[in-house]
């Protein structure tokens, strides 16, 4: 067991949580215990090294902070049920009052406890996920959002996760359980962010996503926090009958900044839609591993990930969708497209497609790309700046995937902020020559 594993236990065993998640956390400490440390000959890590969490040496779990961070971070101007989390503790004075389905487990009743207890864990299998063995570990508290038959919530649920500045390395935790019955749609919008000020905090934040038959869920998972902070996440879903998941993904990178999806078909008809963008920058990382497991047949998955990768960043693509044998007439498509504006920058990209029925229809590919000379030419010789005409063909390259948000607010919150992320290195772009 390394240092930060026995150092992680320990913060584990002094957590006051609800004394109803007692097993899942004793399962979890167990399983985080026991489980191998990743070296860069581990296939799942090889592109991503762990040394910032081994060297910081975390030693005390983050406290939350009375800083004025309404003032750094402007929430997303969504009309939705706003729960905020600093530093992974409830803040109510800047959240809403929670809607019938919506609570925070520390605060469910008998019932909503019941459902927890028969759910959380079982859609993310802590023994092959290592960092979810530690969430097990730490599930103190979390946001349950529970959708009965029939039924849907009449607002997005917005989960606004702060990050600020601690004075030593500190871990903050954050669980998502929801559950959708037949014929119930919701949406979850879950947004990472802190100031401009260096962290010093290890977040881990997974959410585990039940969408029972004919339910629809349509999920954006938002990661915008200061390059210093390390990061590790995933969401891991399970879809029965005719179910639907929509999901976007949007990251900058940061020293660790790792994202896993998860999904399962388990019913037939099941349909996965999934975008994501990534934006890493400076000596930035950020790593985003996909797993489909087409269990059963008549399912589908659309998957589109592009990457604009500046300056000496680093990113990392790891997309596989696994058909099973029963899984016949399963239509598949994986798409991985990055972009590299910098002769510096750096991108792994795996697409894998494991393939056991002879009744499909699958597809995948992933390319590697600079900026087109011809086309930033074309843009100069019309009275555009070479800078300018960077910024603009960069931000073409992910536009479409930002077209196809549903929720207009999100595209509105993003573009600029978008813009501005590629305006910061304007002056460096356009000096950038390619051999």
């Amino acid at each position: 067991m390394t240092d930060f594993q026995q150092q992680a236990l320990q913060l584990a065993s002094q957590q006051n949580g609800t004394d109803w998640l007692a097993d899942l956390r004793a399962r979890g400490a167990d399983r985080w215990a026991a489980a191998v440390w990743p070296t860069r000959k581990t296939e799942a890590w090889k592109y991503t090294p762990l040394l910032p969490l081994q060297n910081d040496n975390p030693a005390r779990w983050a406290s939350v902070a009375d800083c004025a961070w309404q003032q750094a971070i402007d929430p997303i101007p969504v009309d939705a049920t706003r729960l905020v989390f600093v530093n992974g503790h409830f803040r109510p004075e800047h959240s809403s009052a929670l809607p019938a389905g919506v609570a925070r487990f520390s605060e469910a009743d008998a019932a909503q406890r019941e459902l927890i207890r028969s759910q959380l864990g079982t859609v993310m299998d802590s023994s092959l996920h290592l960092f979810g063995a530690l969430s097990d570990a730490l599930a103190a508290d979390g946001v349950l959002i529970h959708v009965p038959r029939n039924q849907t919530l009449d607002k997005p649920v917005y989960i606004l996760n702060v990050s600020t500045p601690e004075a030593q390395p500190a871990m903050s935790s954050q669980r998502v359980l929801v559950v959708l019955e037949d014929n119930a749609e919701a949406e979850l919008i879950e947004h990472y962010v802190s100031g401009d000020e260096k962290q010093n905090l290890f977040v881990t934040a997974m959410t585990e996503v039940v969408v029972g038959n004919n339910a629809r869920m349509q999920h954006y998972r938002i990661n915008l926090e200061q390059e210093d902070l390390l990061h590790v996440g995933g969401v891991h879903v399970d879809l029965y009958r005719d179910a639907r998941f929509l999901g976007f993904a949007l990251g900058q990178g940061s020293r660790l900044k790792r994202i896993d999806y998860h999904v399962n078909h388990c019913g037939q008809g099941a349909h996965l839609g999934l975008n994501g963008v990534y934006l890493p920058r400076n000596r930035q990382l950020i790593d985003y591993h996909t797993n489909v497991e087409h269990k059963v047949a008549h399912c589908t998955t659309d998957e589109v990930f592009r990457g604009i990768i500046g300056d000496s960043a680093k990113a990392v693509f790891n997309g596989r969708i696994h058909i099973h044998q029963d899984a016949q007439k399963t239509l598949a498509e994986m798409s991985n497209r990055n972009l590299l504006t910098s002769p510096n920058a750096e991108v792994n990209t795996k697409p894998e497609l494991e393939i056991y029925a002879d009744d499909v229809r699958c597809g995948h590919g992933a390319t590697i790309a600079q900026l087109d000379e011809t086309s930033i030419f074309y843009l100069q010789s019309r009275g555009v700046t070479r800078a300018e005409a960077v910024r603009m063909l960069s931000f073409g390259f992910i536009n479409e995937l930002l077209n196809e948000v549903p929720e207009q607010a999100i595209q509105d919150y993003l573009r600029p902020r978008l813009t501005a992320l590629f305006g910061q290195a304007d002056e460096k772009l356009g000096q950038m020559t390619y051999e």
